[in-house]
């Protein structure tokens, strides 16, 4: 997991990652693809890791791909790019049952903007911007941009951002409700922080299950995800954070949950 690339650390019970090839505005090379992926394995492994917070050094959250990489005769090229940076980073954050907050720290561009919208809460610096910079050099949004950008904010305007690659505020993004929050600049990390310290102490059990379901959504019949919302519901009630929440609201007291 060590890598000059990326950061990780504790933050109460969250795991902070921090990209951290500020130089070229952290866009991804192999070895940073890689290392996000071993970090992110880490942290799902990890009953000490409650939430998830994933920022950047410097003055851009992520460029995308780093196109010297792409285009170098001797590297991975575009099919082992997509298929075993890209493809994976997006697997693992939709399918860790734990809260992941994106805290973007200026722009977010090509992959940067859809690995930042791929997580769980999205939250970003009033001064940042998003671009699906894609079509600017002739290809497709890959990361998962072209299925989450049209579930969050409409096939119309997805379709838009991605062909014109028109650049968004943080304001403009938090209005359509491509994220939770544009937060000001002056303490960011403080407060984008303090959402994934709260989420470290909600019962993370029951949020994972929430996560798991509303993977499955888009995909189901009203039935059928009412279905799966009783089958799930009886998980969550048999965990030990169910218990204690029902005691502290009997007890008139703040819960303190485990994550169990």
């Amino acid at each position: 997991m060590a890598s000059d690339t990326l950061h990780f650390e504790m933050v109460d019970s969250v795991g902070k990652i921090t990209l951290n090839r500020p130089s070229v505005f952290n866009s991804f090379n192999r070895e940073m693809a890689i290392a996000l992926q071993e970090t992110l394995d880490y942290c799902e492994a990890n009953d000490e890791v409650r939430s998830i917070y994933l920022t950047a050094v410097g003055k851009a959250f992520c460029a995308g791909q780093d196109l010297q990489e792409a285009t170098d005769p001797d590297g991975p090229g575009i099919e082992r790019i997509v298929e075993e940076h890209y493809n994976p980073i997006i697997q693992k954050i939709r399918s860790i049952e734990k809260p992941i907050v994106c805290a973007v720290n200026g722009v977010a561009a090509g992959a940067g903007a859809n690995i930042a919208l791929a997580c769980d809460i999205t939250v970003a610096q009033e001064s940042s911007n998003f671009i699906q910079a894609f079509s600017s050099i002739g290809l497709i949004p890959d990361s998962g941009g072209t299925y989450f950008l049209p579930r969050l904010i409409g096939i119309q305007k997805a379709t838009a951002l991605m062909m014109l690659a028109d650049k968004i505020s943080a304001t403009e993004a938090q209005q359509m409700g491509m994220i939770y929050q544009a937060l000001p600049d002056e303490g960011f990390e403080e407060a984008s922080m303090a959402i994934a310290i709260k989420l470290s102490k909600r019962p993370t059990v029951g949020l994972g299950l929430t996560k798991r379901l509303l993977n499955e959504t888009f995909q189901n019949s009203l039935e059928k995800q009412l279905n799966r919302e009783g089958e799930e519901q009886v998980v969550a009630a048999s965990s030990d954070d169910y218990n204690e929440g029902v005691q502290a609201f009997l007890e008139k007291r703040k819960p303190e949950f485990t994550g169990k």
